[in-house]
């Protein structure tokens, strides 16, 4: 792995960490809409059994974390 003079690799690294911890628990601040691939943020957040609307296409989806942290939206 090259050398980051910057440490942006060790500041990406610490965030897929810190995620992972967090596990079901994690929150997100948006999500990128799967049918019609437009950014949607939510003040509130999203988290494990949420209901998200995207604000462009009108698509409801289901959220649900994984246990590493990781988003996944089904359509409701």
């Amino acid at each position: 792995m090259p050398y980051d003079p910057h440490g942006h690799e060790d500041e990406e690294e610490d965030r897929e960490l810190q995620a992972a911890a967090l596990g079901k628990d994690r929150r997100f601040a948006d999500f990128d809409c799967p049918s019609c691939a437009a950014n949607n943020p939510y003040d509130d957040g999203i988290g494990e059994g949420d209901e998200v609307l995207c604000y462009y296409c009108g698509q409801a989806f289901k959220a649900s974390v994984t246990d590493d942290g990781r988003l996944r939206l089904k359509e409701a």
